[in-house]
């Protein structure tokens, strides 16, 4: 996907160009020559604290969901260097941004507490007397 489209979709989500700061370095690994003259590493960031395109709750689980790719300031920092040709790199940071997004944008399900069942005490008390059992016979004889 080139850099200068107007905005990115991805599902319902539109991140505005503005938002995305693109920079490009030396990728490491093989390659020779290749990889010691061009800029193929893309870096994609974006700053979550800031954006007007997501809810703040939507932001919020972007930014546990994304743990130690954001840093302290806020900022989300995706990086790919799997490709040797720049503009497949770009495609790999935005299809992680997508994966991350999806699943920030889906709502954990909330929990219904519910009382256990007569069929679970029941087990439950059961596994407690076995286990005591096993343990009384661990015990001293005492006379």
């Amino acid at each position: 996907m080139p850099r200068d489209e107007k905005s990115i979709r991805i599902g319902k989500t539109v991140i505005p160009a503005h938002a995305i700061h693109w920079q490009f370095s030396r990728s490491q690994g093989p390659g020779g020559q290749h990889v010691n003259k061009t800029n193929s590493r893309a870096e994609l960031r974006i700053d979550i604290q800031q954006t007007d395109f997501l809810s703040p709750a939507v932001a919020r689980r972007l930014r546990t969901e994304a743990g130690n790719r954001v840093t302290t300031a806020g900022e989300l920092v995706l990086t790919s260097q799997r490709f040797r040709e720049q503009n497949r790199n770009i495609n790999d940071c935005l299809a992680k941004l997508s994966a991350l997004l999806i699943k920030a944008l889906d709502l954990p399900k909330t929990r219904r507490a519910t009382q256990p069942t007569r069929a679970s005490k029941t087990r439950r008390l059961e596994r407690k007397k076995h286990r005591s059992a096993t343990k009384k016979l661990r015990r001293k004889i005492m006379d």
